[in-house]
Protein backbone atom coordinates (compact mmCIF):
# COMPACT_ATOMS: atom_id res chain seq x y z
CA UNK A 1 0.00 0.00 0.00
CA UNK A 2 1.31 3.42 -0.96
CA UNK A 3 0.82 5.83 1.94
CA UNK A 4 2.64 8.71 0.27
CA UNK A 5 0.79 11.85 -0.82
CA UNK A 6 -0.22 11.55 -4.49
CA UNK A 7 0.97 13.97 -7.13
CA UNK A 8 0.21 17.44 -5.81
CA UNK A 9 0.81 21.05 -6.66
CA UNK A 10 1.60 23.18 -3.61
CA UNK A 11 -0.37 20.67 -1.54
CA UNK A 12 -3.43 20.49 -3.81
CA UNK A 13 -4.05 16.93 -5.02
CA UNK A 14 -5.76 16.90 -8.45
CA UNK A 15 -6.83 13.26 -8.12
CA UNK A 16 -8.89 14.23 -5.05
CA UNK A 17 -10.70 17.14 -6.73
CA UNK A 18 -14.40 17.40 -6.01
CA UNK A 19 -16.17 17.62 -9.35
CA UNK A 20 -19.94 17.81 -9.81
CA UNK A 21 -22.00 16.90 -12.87
CA UNK A 22 -21.72 19.16 -15.88
CA UNK A 23 -25.47 19.65 -15.86
CA UNK A 24 -27.60 21.58 -16.31
CA UNK A 25 -28.49 22.43 -13.64
CA UNK A 26 -25.04 23.81 -12.86
CA UNK A 27 -24.23 24.90 -9.35
CA UNK A 28 -21.20 24.64 -7.09
CA UNK A 29 -19.39 21.85 -5.31
CA UNK A 30 -17.94 23.40 -2.18
CA UNK A 31 -16.40 21.17 0.47
CA UNK A 32 -18.70 21.67 3.45
CA UNK A 33 -17.39 18.94 5.77
CA UNK A 34 -14.07 17.22 6.40
CA UNK A 35 -14.15 14.51 9.05
CA UNK A 36 -11.42 12.00 9.94
CA UNK A 37 -13.12 8.78 11.00
CA UNK A 38 -11.62 5.40 11.81
CA UNK A 39 -8.59 5.85 9.56
CA UNK A 40 -10.45 7.40 6.65
CA UNK A 41 -11.26 10.98 5.67
CA UNK A 42 -14.91 11.67 4.91
CA UNK A 43 -15.62 14.55 2.55
CA UNK A 44 -19.08 16.00 2.08
CA UNK A 45 -19.66 18.71 -0.47
CA UNK A 46 -22.63 20.91 -1.28
CA UNK A 47 -24.63 22.52 -4.04
CA UNK A 48 -25.93 26.04 -3.57
CA UNK A 49 -29.59 25.44 -2.78
CA UNK A 50 -30.70 21.81 -2.44
CA UNK A 51 -30.48 19.11 -5.11
CA UNK A 52 -32.54 21.08 -7.63
CA UNK A 53 -29.51 23.31 -8.20
CA UNK A 54 -27.00 20.62 -9.12
CA UNK A 55 -26.12 16.94 -9.16
CA UNK A 56 -23.06 14.75 -8.82
CA UNK A 57 -22.20 15.88 -5.32
CA UNK A 58 -22.47 14.03 -2.02
CA UNK A 59 -20.40 11.94 0.35
CA UNK A 60 -16.87 10.91 -0.67
CA UNK A 61 -14.44 8.76 1.28
CA UNK A 62 -10.66 9.08 1.05
CA UNK A 63 -8.84 5.89 2.06
CA UNK A 64 -5.50 5.69 3.92
CA UNK A 65 -3.78 5.16 0.54
CA UNK A 66 -5.37 8.42 -0.74
CA UNK A 67 -7.72 6.72 -3.16
CA UNK A 68 -11.18 8.28 -3.20
CA UNK A 69 -14.64 6.94 -3.95
CA UNK A 70 -18.18 8.24 -3.95
CA UNK A 71 -20.05 6.53 -1.15
CA UNK A 72 -23.12 4.49 -2.21
CA UNK A 73 -25.21 6.48 0.28
CA UNK A 74 -24.27 9.81 -1.31
CA UNK A 75 -27.13 12.23 -1.97
CA UNK A 76 -27.13 15.64 -3.63
CA UNK A 77 -27.85 18.53 -1.32
CA UNK A 78 -26.49 21.42 0.72
CA UNK A 79 -24.67 20.26 3.86
CA UNK A 80 -22.03 21.76 6.13
CA UNK A 81 -22.76 20.07 9.48
CA UNK A 82 -20.44 17.60 11.15
CA UNK A 83 -20.28 16.21 14.67
CA UNK A 84 -18.98 13.25 16.67
CA UNK A 85 -21.56 11.84 19.07
CA UNK A 86 -19.32 10.54 21.80
CA UNK A 87 -21.93 8.48 23.65
CA UNK A 88 -22.77 6.26 20.68
CA UNK A 89 -19.42 6.47 18.88
CA UNK A 90 -21.08 7.72 15.73
CA UNK A 91 -20.18 10.49 13.32
CA UNK A 92 -22.86 12.75 11.91
CA UNK A 93 -22.03 14.34 8.57
CA UNK A 94 -24.80 15.98 6.60
CA UNK A 95 -27.87 13.74 6.78
CA UNK A 96 -25.68 10.66 7.35
CA UNK A 97 -24.88 8.80 10.57
CA UNK A 98 -21.74 6.66 10.42
CA UNK A 99 -20.72 3.99 12.94
CA UNK A 100 -17.23 2.74 13.83
CA UNK A 101 -17.40 0.06 11.13
CA UNK A 102 -18.15 2.66 8.45
CA UNK A 103 -21.78 1.62 8.12
CA UNK A 104 -23.73 4.64 6.88
CA UNK A 105 -27.38 5.36 7.65
CA UNK A 106 -29.16 8.29 6.06
CA UNK A 107 -31.91 10.38 7.65
CA UNK A 108 -34.22 10.70 4.66
CA UNK A 109 -36.34 13.41 6.28
CA UNK A 110 -33.26 15.67 6.38
CA UNK A 111 -31.88 15.20 2.87
CA UNK A 112 -33.75 18.25 1.55
CA UNK A 113 -32.81 20.41 4.53
CA UNK A 114 -29.78 22.63 3.99
CA UNK A 115 -28.05 21.34 7.11
CA UNK A 116 -25.49 23.74 8.53
CA UNK A 117 -24.96 22.66 12.13
CA UNK A 118 -25.14 19.74 14.57
CA UNK A 119 -24.61 20.18 18.29
CA UNK A 120 -24.98 18.47 21.66
CA UNK A 121 -28.48 18.15 23.12
CA UNK A 122 -29.08 20.09 26.35
CA UNK A 123 -31.26 17.56 28.21
CA UNK A 124 -30.66 14.17 26.55
CA UNK A 125 -27.12 14.19 25.15
CA UNK A 126 -26.80 10.39 25.29
CA UNK A 127 -29.53 9.88 22.72
CA UNK A 128 -30.20 13.17 20.95
CA UNK A 129 -28.46 15.92 19.00
CA UNK A 130 -29.69 19.22 17.59
CA UNK A 131 -29.73 19.74 13.82
CA UNK A 132 -29.93 23.22 12.29
CA UNK A 133 -31.03 24.08 8.76
CA UNK A 134 -30.08 27.21 6.86
CA UNK A 135 -33.73 28.24 6.64
CA UNK A 136 -34.00 28.20 10.43
CA UNK A 137 -35.32 24.65 10.92
CA UNK A 138 -34.19 23.47 14.36
CA UNK A 139 -34.61 19.72 14.91
CA UNK A 140 -33.68 17.12 17.45
CA UNK A 141 -32.44 13.79 16.09
CA UNK A 142 -32.35 10.50 17.94
CA UNK A 143 -28.95 9.06 17.00
CA UNK A 144 -30.13 5.49 17.56
CA UNK A 145 -33.56 5.38 15.90
CA UNK A 146 -32.96 8.34 13.52
CA UNK A 147 -36.33 9.74 14.56
CA UNK A 148 -36.52 13.45 13.75
CA UNK A 149 -38.62 16.09 15.48
CA UNK A 150 -38.92 19.73 14.42
CA UNK A 151 -38.61 21.85 17.57
CA UNK A 152 -38.60 25.38 16.17
CA UNK A 153 -38.96 27.37 13.00
CA UNK A 154 -36.39 30.01 13.91
CA UNK A 155 -37.61 32.38 11.22
CA UNK A 156 -40.70 32.76 13.41
CA UNK A 157 -39.13 32.27 16.82
CA UNK A 158 -36.35 34.81 16.17
CA UNK A 159 -38.31 36.94 13.70
CA UNK A 160 -35.81 36.52 10.88
CA UNK A 161 -36.64 36.75 7.16
CA UNK A 162 -37.82 33.57 5.46
CA UNK A 163 -36.30 31.32 2.82
CA UNK A 164 -34.23 33.10 0.22
CA UNK A 165 -33.18 35.74 2.74
CA UNK A 166 -32.32 34.17 6.11
CA UNK A 167 -29.02 32.32 6.06
CA UNK A 168 -28.39 30.32 9.24
CA UNK A 169 -24.85 28.98 9.29
CA UNK A 170 -23.86 27.18 12.49
CA UNK A 171 -24.79 26.02 15.98
CA UNK A 172 -22.76 25.09 19.04
CA UNK A 173 -23.67 23.83 22.51
CA UNK A 174 -21.70 24.62 25.65
CA UNK A 175 -22.20 26.03 29.15
CA UNK A 176 -25.89 25.19 29.24
CA UNK A 177 -26.90 26.91 26.02
CA UNK A 178 -27.13 26.38 22.29
CA UNK A 179 -25.81 29.25 20.18
CA UNK A 180 -27.02 29.73 16.60
CA UNK A 181 -25.76 32.10 13.93
CA UNK A 182 -27.50 33.67 10.93
CA UNK A 183 -25.37 35.77 8.58
CA UNK A 184 -28.12 37.54 6.65
CA UNK A 185 -26.41 40.65 5.25
CA UNK A 186 -26.53 42.59 2.01
CA UNK A 187 -26.52 46.18 0.78
CA UNK A 188 -29.54 47.36 2.84
CA UNK A 189 -27.68 46.27 6.00
CA UNK A 190 -24.57 48.15 4.87
CA UNK A 191 -26.65 51.27 4.21
CA UNK A 192 -28.23 51.04 7.67
CA UNK A 193 -31.74 50.41 6.37
CA UNK A 194 -32.14 47.03 8.06
CA UNK A 195 -30.44 44.62 10.48
CA UNK A 196 -31.37 41.03 9.70
CA UNK A 197 -28.42 38.96 10.91
CA UNK A 198 -28.74 37.06 14.19
CA UNK A 199 -26.71 35.72 17.07
CA UNK A 200 -29.06 33.92 19.47
CA UNK A 201 -28.97 31.41 22.30
CA UNK A 202 -31.36 28.80 23.68
CA UNK A 203 -31.24 27.58 27.29
CA UNK A 204 -33.71 24.73 26.88
CA UNK A 205 -36.69 26.90 27.76
CA UNK A 206 -36.45 30.18 25.89
CA UNK A 207 -34.58 31.83 23.03
CA UNK A 208 -32.69 35.09 23.52
CA UNK A 209 -31.37 37.28 20.72
CA UNK A 210 -27.88 38.44 21.65
CA UNK A 211 -27.35 40.71 18.67
CA UNK A 212 -28.94 41.50 15.31
CA UNK A 213 -25.84 41.45 13.15
CA UNK A 214 -24.56 38.85 10.69
CA UNK A 215 -22.81 36.00 12.48
CA UNK A 216 -21.39 33.09 10.55
CA UNK A 217 -19.67 30.64 12.88
CA UNK A 218 -19.47 29.47 16.47
CA UNK A 219 -17.33 27.06 18.43
CA UNK A 220 -14.99 26.33 21.31
CA UNK A 221 -13.50 23.37 23.15
CA UNK A 222 -16.34 22.44 25.47
CA UNK A 223 -15.39 22.41 29.15
CA UNK A 224 -11.79 23.12 28.17
CA UNK A 225 -11.50 26.90 28.41
CA UNK A 226 -15.06 27.65 29.55
CA UNK A 227 -15.71 29.89 26.55
CA UNK A 228 -18.01 30.15 23.54
CA UNK A 229 -16.80 31.98 20.43
CA UNK A 230 -18.97 33.47 17.69
CA UNK A 231 -17.70 35.28 14.60
CA UNK A 232 -19.55 37.89 12.60
CA UNK A 233 -19.22 41.37 11.18
CA UNK A 234 -20.83 44.72 10.45
CA UNK A 235 -19.75 47.47 8.09
CA UNK A 236 -17.19 48.76 10.60
CA UNK A 237 -15.16 45.57 11.13
CA UNK A 238 -15.09 41.84 11.65
CA UNK A 239 -16.41 40.81 15.08
CA UNK A 240 -15.42 38.16 17.60
CA UNK A 241 -17.97 37.73 20.36
CA UNK A 242 -16.95 35.69 23.40
CA UNK A 243 -19.07 34.24 26.20
CA UNK A 244 -17.14 33.54 29.40
CA UNK A 245 -18.51 31.20 32.05
CA UNK A 246 -17.20 32.85 35.18
CA UNK A 247 -18.99 36.16 34.64
CA UNK A 248 -21.75 34.76 32.37
CA UNK A 249 -21.27 37.62 29.90
CA UNK A 250 -20.79 38.14 26.18
CA UNK A 251 -17.92 40.48 25.30
CA UNK A 252 -17.40 42.06 21.88
CA UNK A 253 -13.97 42.24 20.28
CA UNK A 254 -13.34 43.74 16.85
CA UNK A 255 -10.91 42.48 14.23
CA UNK A 256 -9.70 43.79 10.85
CA UNK A 257 -11.31 42.71 7.59
CA UNK A 258 -8.73 41.28 5.21
CA UNK A 259 -11.13 41.65 2.29
CA UNK A 260 -14.58 42.96 1.45
CA UNK A 261 -15.21 39.72 -0.45
CA UNK A 262 -16.86 38.33 2.69
CA UNK A 263 -19.28 41.22 3.13
CA UNK A 264 -22.36 39.47 1.73
CA UNK A 265 -24.21 36.52 3.24
CA UNK A 266 -23.65 34.39 0.15
CA UNK A 267 -19.90 35.05 0.13
CA UNK A 268 -19.29 33.78 3.66
CA UNK A 269 -18.94 30.05 2.91
CA UNK A 270 -17.88 28.71 5.57
CA UNK A 271 -15.58 30.44 8.05
CA UNK A 272 -14.80 28.07 10.91
CA UNK A 273 -13.38 27.83 14.40
CA UNK A 274 -11.88 24.37 14.88
CA UNK A 275 -9.13 22.61 16.78
CA UNK A 276 -6.42 21.36 14.44
CA UNK A 277 -3.60 21.20 16.98
CA UNK A 278 -3.95 19.84 20.51
CA UNK A 279 -5.79 22.21 22.90
CA UNK A 280 -5.68 25.22 20.60
CA UNK A 281 -8.01 26.63 17.97
CA UNK A 282 -7.58 27.80 14.39
CA UNK A 283 -9.99 30.56 13.39
CA UNK A 284 -10.73 31.63 9.82
CA UNK A 285 -12.52 34.97 9.75
CA UNK A 286 -13.15 37.47 6.95
CA UNK A 287 -10.18 36.37 4.86
CA UNK A 288 -7.67 35.93 7.67
CA UNK A 289 -6.44 32.97 9.71
CA UNK A 290 -5.87 33.46 13.45
CA UNK A 291 -4.49 31.38 16.28
CA UNK A 292 -6.91 31.38 19.20
CA UNK A 293 -6.64 30.02 22.73
CA UNK A 294 -9.83 28.61 24.27
CA UNK A 295 -8.92 30.14 27.64
CA UNK A 296 -10.07 33.52 28.90
CA UNK A 297 -8.09 34.50 32.00
CA UNK A 298 -9.92 37.05 34.08
CA UNK A 299 -12.78 36.72 31.58
CA UNK A 300 -10.67 38.39 28.91
CA UNK A 301 -9.49 36.94 25.63
CA UNK A 302 -5.95 37.86 24.74
CA UNK A 303 -3.11 36.56 22.64
CA UNK A 304 -5.22 36.37 19.48
CA UNK A 305 -2.67 36.53 16.69
CA UNK A 306 -3.21 36.87 12.95
CA UNK A 307 -1.47 34.21 10.89
CA UNK A 308 -2.08 35.15 7.26
CA UNK A 309 -4.54 36.53 4.75
CA UNK A 310 -6.13 34.65 1.87
CA UNK A 311 -8.77 34.84 -0.85
CA UNK A 312 -9.39 31.13 -0.40
CA UNK A 313 -13.05 30.14 -0.12
CA UNK A 314 -13.11 26.97 1.95
CA UNK A 315 -15.89 25.28 3.82
CA UNK A 316 -13.93 23.25 6.34
CA UNK A 317 -10.52 22.25 7.62
CA UNK A 318 -9.30 19.45 9.88
CA UNK A 319 -6.30 17.39 10.90
CA UNK A 320 -5.79 13.97 9.29
CA UNK A 321 -2.69 11.78 9.36
CA UNK A 322 -0.78 14.63 11.01
CA UNK A 323 -1.63 17.01 8.17
CA UNK A 324 -3.80 20.08 8.01
CA UNK A 325 -6.46 19.45 5.37
CA UNK A 326 -8.47 22.31 3.81
CA UNK A 327 -11.46 21.83 1.53
CA UNK A 328 -12.19 24.59 -0.95
CA UNK A 329 -15.03 26.04 -3.00
CA UNK A 330 -13.17 27.01 -6.15
CA UNK A 331 -14.93 27.12 -9.51
CA UNK A 332 -18.67 27.60 -9.80
CA UNK A 333 -21.17 28.44 -12.52
CA UNK A 334 -22.74 30.72 -9.89
CA UNK A 335 -26.26 30.30 -11.21
CA UNK A 336 -25.20 31.62 -14.60
CA UNK A 337 -23.30 34.59 -13.21
CA UNK A 338 -19.91 33.10 -14.08
CA UNK A 339 -19.91 32.71 -17.85
CA UNK A 340 -16.36 31.35 -17.80
CA UNK A 341 -17.21 28.21 -15.84
CA UNK A 342 -19.61 25.37 -16.52
CA UNK A 343 -18.12 22.44 -14.61
CA UNK A 344 -18.22 22.95 -10.81
CA UNK A 345 -14.98 21.80 -9.20
CA UNK A 346 -13.04 22.33 -5.99
CA UNK A 347 -9.76 21.14 -4.59
CA UNK A 348 -8.47 19.73 -1.31
CA UNK A 349 -5.19 20.98 0.11
CA UNK A 350 -2.84 18.97 2.32
CA UNK A 351 -0.05 20.51 4.35
CA UNK A 352 0.98 21.48 7.87
CA UNK A 353 -0.64 24.05 10.13
CA UNK A 354 2.55 26.10 10.12
CA UNK A 355 2.35 26.34 6.31
CA UNK A 356 -0.38 28.94 6.82
CA UNK A 357 2.31 31.44 7.82
CA UNK A 358 3.55 31.27 4.20
CA UNK A 359 0.33 32.76 2.84
CA UNK A 360 -0.45 36.48 2.57
CA UNK A 361 0.93 38.96 5.07
CA UNK A 362 -1.55 39.87 7.85
CA UNK A 363 -3.12 43.17 6.86
CA UNK A 364 -6.57 44.68 6.73
CA UNK A 365 -8.82 47.49 7.86
CA UNK A 366 -11.65 48.16 10.25
CA UNK A 367 -12.42 49.76 13.55
CA UNK A 368 -15.03 50.28 16.24
CA UNK A 369 -17.03 53.02 14.47
CA UNK A 370 -18.25 53.73 10.95
CA UNK A 371 -20.39 56.89 11.04
CA UNK A 372 -21.89 55.71 14.34
CA UNK A 373 -23.57 57.76 17.05
CA UNK A 374 -21.24 57.62 20.04
CA UNK A 375 -21.55 58.87 23.60
CA UNK A 376 -19.10 61.17 25.34
CA UNK A 377 -16.46 59.41 27.45
CA UNK A 378 -17.81 55.96 26.56
CA UNK A 379 -15.00 53.70 25.30
CA UNK A 380 -15.42 51.87 22.02
CA UNK A 381 -15.16 48.12 21.63
CA UNK A 382 -11.54 46.93 21.66
CA UNK A 383 -9.96 46.49 18.22
CA UNK A 384 -7.13 44.02 17.57
CA UNK A 385 -3.73 45.66 17.14
CA UNK A 386 -1.09 42.97 17.60
CA UNK A 387 0.52 41.05 14.76
CA UNK A 388 0.38 43.77 12.11
CA UNK A 389 3.07 45.97 10.63
CA UNK A 390 2.40 49.60 9.70
CA UNK A 391 -0.63 51.20 11.37
CA UNK A 392 -2.73 54.31 10.93
CA UNK A 393 -6.09 55.37 12.36
CA UNK A 394 -8.51 57.68 10.56
CA UNK A 395 -10.72 59.81 12.84
CA UNK A 396 -13.66 61.96 11.78
CA UNK A 397 -16.92 63.29 13.18
CA UNK A 398 -19.94 65.40 12.17
CA UNK A 399 -20.28 67.61 15.25
CA UNK A 400 -20.48 71.39 14.85
CA UNK A 401 -17.68 71.86 17.40
CA UNK A 402 -14.21 70.28 17.81
CA UNK A 403 -14.03 66.81 19.41
CA UNK A 404 -11.08 65.20 21.17
CA UNK A 405 -10.46 61.50 20.64
CA UNK A 406 -8.42 59.65 23.23
CA UNK A 407 -6.65 56.55 21.90
CA UNK A 408 -6.14 53.92 24.59
CA UNK A 409 -4.16 50.69 24.37
CA UNK A 410 -4.19 47.41 26.27
CA UNK A 411 -0.61 46.18 25.88
CA UNK A 412 -0.98 43.29 28.36
CA UNK A 413 -4.21 41.96 26.88
CA UNK A 414 -6.06 41.71 30.19
CA UNK A 415 -8.67 44.38 29.58
CA UNK A 416 -6.96 47.32 31.30
CA UNK A 417 -6.35 50.23 28.94
CA UNK A 418 -3.84 53.07 29.20
CA UNK A 419 -3.95 56.44 27.47
CA UNK A 420 -1.70 56.52 24.42
CA UNK A 421 -2.55 59.87 22.79
CA UNK A 422 -5.22 62.51 22.35
CA UNK A 423 -6.11 63.60 18.83
CA UNK A 424 -8.00 66.87 18.35
CA UNK A 425 -10.36 66.85 15.39
CA UNK A 426 -11.88 70.18 14.26
CA UNK A 427 -15.60 70.75 13.77
CA UNK A 428 -17.03 68.36 11.19
CA UNK A 429 -13.43 67.39 10.56
CA UNK A 430 -10.98 64.60 9.87
CA UNK A 431 -7.52 63.83 11.22
CA UNK A 432 -5.34 60.74 10.59
CA UNK A 433 -2.83 59.50 13.13
CA UNK A 434 0.14 57.38 12.08
CA UNK A 435 1.53 55.12 14.79
CA UNK A 436 5.32 55.00 15.20
CA UNK A 437 7.23 52.26 13.42
CA UNK A 438 7.19 49.12 15.57
CA UNK A 439 4.48 50.32 17.94
CA UNK A 440 1.93 47.68 18.91
CA UNK A 441 -0.37 46.44 21.66
CA UNK A 442 -2.90 43.65 22.01
CA UNK A 443 -5.96 45.90 21.79
CA UNK A 444 -6.74 49.53 21.01
CA UNK A 445 -9.90 51.55 21.65
CA UNK A 446 -11.11 55.12 21.19
CA UNK A 447 -13.00 57.51 23.49
CA UNK A 448 -14.73 60.66 22.21
CA UNK A 449 -15.00 63.79 24.35
CA UNK A 450 -18.54 64.64 23.19
CA UNK A 451 -21.67 63.01 21.86
CA UNK A 452 -21.29 62.89 18.08
CA UNK A 453 -21.52 60.85 14.94
CA UNK A 454 -17.99 59.50 14.58
CA UNK A 455 -15.74 57.24 12.55
CA UNK A 456 -12.62 55.47 13.80
CA UNK A 457 -11.05 53.17 11.21
CA UNK A 458 -7.63 51.52 11.44
CA UNK A 459 -5.64 50.47 8.40
CA UNK A 460 -2.89 47.90 8.84
CA UNK A 461 -0.44 47.29 5.99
Amino acid sequence: MNNGLPVNFSGVVPSLAQVADFGPPRSEVGVGCLMPWQGKLYVLNYVSHRKKTGTGTGLRVIEPDFSMSVHPAAVDGTYANRYVHDGSSQMIIGPHVVDVNHNVRTVKELTEIRLCGTSRHLTDPKNMVYMLGMEGEFFELNVHTLEVKLLFDLTKTLNTPGEGSCHFKDCYTNLGKVVVTNNDYSEPDFLGKTREGTLAEYDGEKWTIIENKPFVGSGGLGWFGKTIFAIGWDRASAILKVFTKDDAKWTTYRLPKASHCWDHKWQAEWPRIRSVEHERLLMDHHGMFYELSPWAYGNRVWGIRPISTHLWVHGDFCTWKGMLVIGSDNASHEGGGNELCAEPQSGIWFGRTDDLWKLGKPKGWGGPWWEDDVKANEPSDPFLMTGFDKKVVHLSHKAATPVSFVIEVDFLGHGIFKKYATVEVPADGYVPHVFPEGFSAHWVRVVASADCNATAQFHYT
